[in-house]
């Protein structure tokens, strides 16, 4: 007579529910190790929306979207763990799912690799001035010229936060032919042959690309501000890959149209 394995709850009574179009990996992987009840939504739910959802909600998983306020936790009295599908945490009232004893994590590598090669992509369309290129033969216009554009070798391209992401866009930028120099707030192990920046202002007076890889907290909030813009080389480039906040758009706009930076 075979013994079935005990676990502290039946893995046909937990409910899990995955919201914003998780992959179907997901739910393959739960359903193939005893997890029936998965269902998963396409799209992220408002507050109200969610309160109705996560009535009988054991395991829930989310992107960065969905709000899980303090209304939600309080209604969801079965949860016992959110799953961030991201990076970010910060959708999460971390403070209520603490004092509610909800677990919550992340997938701080899930995106490492293509949020890289999305800066040296963005690097490469902004220092050839392929878009201006692009949209002038679209309206008929052939722009025969290599006035304003450069190649990424030789250039330096200067990385604020040097963790997950930041450090492996180092590694492909000098893969290139870019000098690579860092800030960070931590001390950090450079790969290859980058060079950490004593501060961020030093940085930005060396970088022809300023690439941004900082989380969201009340200390970034507007870290490329009017002064910092004002530091950085005529005519580099700003590539935010961070949070919006980390920027002041309006400071942006201006350097933009002043031609303090040749692109963002």
């Amino acid at each position: 007579m075979s013994i079935k394995a005990i676990t502290s709850y039946p893995k046909e009574r937990i409910n899990i529910l995955f919201l914003e179009n998780i992959s179907d990996r997901a739910v393959q992987q739960f359903k193939q190790n005893g997890y029936t009840n998965v269902r998963k939504l396409s799209g992220a739910l408002s507050e109200e929306e969610l309160i109705k959802e996560v009535k009988d909600v054991h395991l829930i998983g989310i992107r960065s979207k969905t709000l899980i306020t303090k209304k939600v936790l309080a209604a969801a009295t079965k949860l016992q763990a959110i799953g961030c599908f991201c990076i970010g945490v910060n959708q999460v009232d971390l403070k209520a799912a603490t004092e509610a004893g909800v677990v919550v994590f992340n997938a701080p590598y899930s995106n490492t690799r293509s949020v890289a090669e999305l800066v040296i992509g963005a690097s490469i369309m902004l220092i050839r001035r392929i878009i201006d290129k692009n949209n002038a033969a679209h309206k008929g216009i052939w722009m025969k010229e290599a006035k304003g554009s450069y190649e990424l070798r030789g250039k330096t391209i200067g990385l604020i936060g040097y963790g997950n992401i930041g450090s492996q866009v180092s590694v492909l930028a000098e893969s290139l032919g870019l000098k690579v120099i860092f800030y960070d707030t931590e001390t950090k192990l450079p790969l290859g042959n980058a060079q950490s920046a004593k501060n961020m202002k030093e940085l930005l007076g060396l970088a022809d690309i300023v690439s941004l890889h900082v989380p969201e907290t009340p200390q970034t909030k507007n870290l490329i501000n009017k002064a910092a813009l004002k530091h950085m080389k005529k005519g580099a480039i700003l590539i935010n890959y961070a949070r919006g906040e980390v920027v002041d758009l309006k400071a942006l706009a201006t350097a933009l149209s002043e031609e303090q930076l040749s692109g963002a």
